[in-house]
């Protein structure tokens, strides 16, 4: 790939088979096989005596379906390389690209959000959100369980209860929560089959390709990595270390480095201007990368 990559933290190959088996006091018993499979190569790039790392994964149900390796480990080297020469910048307000494996964190936090344990113990922003317009008004997420060789695929949750698709955003509206049979009680809801987590998500996208979504960017940064821990579930406060790309003119300029993007997930999901067609699926979650209108991005 180049000769500024002078390092690696490694590479993984991992196969895993298993066989869940529940039964319960009502009488019910059921069981189901599954499988994973996993490759990960991280990658060290030196200019000037500055290093800079990067690392790329892929996972899936049946080996066939994984990233070939030898392209995987280039990507990885490439996107290591692009890094370097990373900078600092000014303070400013800006909109925010959220690449795609940015774009699913901003997603979790919205799990979390509608999570039943936080809903009834009010620890979250997002209580009394049922019916209510939260995104905007063109997102929609599906919850899709019964999807073949689906990462988080089940035909039934950790309590037997049987699970279903449902749309659980819709026009920005959301339909649904993730409940389990306790928290369901607690709520006085029923449970939506989601006693220890959410089944396979997709965020549909009616975007433009990753070029496309850059050009819809024109100036602002473009986030590919994430660090900390700054969401506050309770108020929706969001200030997470960032790194990435400043973009100008709807083009990768630099590379960028030590910065926080800050805002609240209120306005931030209100403010989704468009989900690209760059769809990644990790973890039970599919997305493109999501364009927010307008975040702090705090720098020098």
């Amino acid at each position: 790939v180049s000769k500024k990559i002078r390092n690696s933290e490694g590479a993984t190959v991992a196969a895993h088979q298993s066989q869940f088996v529940f039964a319960n006091s009502l009488g019910f018993v059921g069981g189901y096989p599954g499988s994973r499979h996993w490759i990960s190569c991280s990658v060290i790039a030196e200019e000037k005596g500055l290093m800079q790392r990067d690392d790329w994964f892929s996972a899936a149900r049946a080996p066939a379906k994984l990233a070939e390796p030898k392209a995987l480990g280039r990507y990885a080297g490439q996107r290591a390389v692009a890094r370097l020469g990373a900078r600092k910048i000014a303070t400013c307000q800006a909109p925010v690209l959220f690449e795609a494996p940015a774009a699913m964190q901003l997603i979790g936090h919205f799990v979390s959000a509608v999570n039943g344990g936080n809903l009834y113990r009010k620890t979250s922003f997002l209580v009394d959100s049922l019916g209510k317009q939260v995104f905007s008004p063109l997102m929609r997420i599906d919850e899709r369980p019964h999807e073949m060789q689906g990462m988080a695929s089940t035909p039934f949750d950790e309590e037997g209860v049987a699970t279903r698709e449902r749309a659980v955003v819709r026009g920005g509206v959301v339909e649904g929560y993730f409940l389990g049979s306790y928290s369901a009680r607690k709520l006085g809801l029923k449970t939506t089959g989601n006693a220890g987590g959410h089944h396979n998500l997709v965020v549909r996208s009616a975007g433009p390709d990753f070029a496309g979504m850059l050009k819809k960017l024109h100036r602002g940064l473009l986030v590919t990595e994430l660090m900390g821990q700054g969401v506050n579930l309770v108020t929706g406060d969001y200030s997470r270390g960032a790194a990435g790309y400043w973009v100008e003119g709807g083009e990768i300029r630099f590379p960028v480095e030590e910065v926080t993007v800050a805002g609240n997930l209120k306005d931030m999901f209100r403010g989704i201007v468009s989900v690209g067609s760059d769809v990644l699926v990790r973890s039970g979650r599919s997305s493109g990368s999501i364009l927010v209108e307008n975040m702090t991005i705090a720098g020098d």
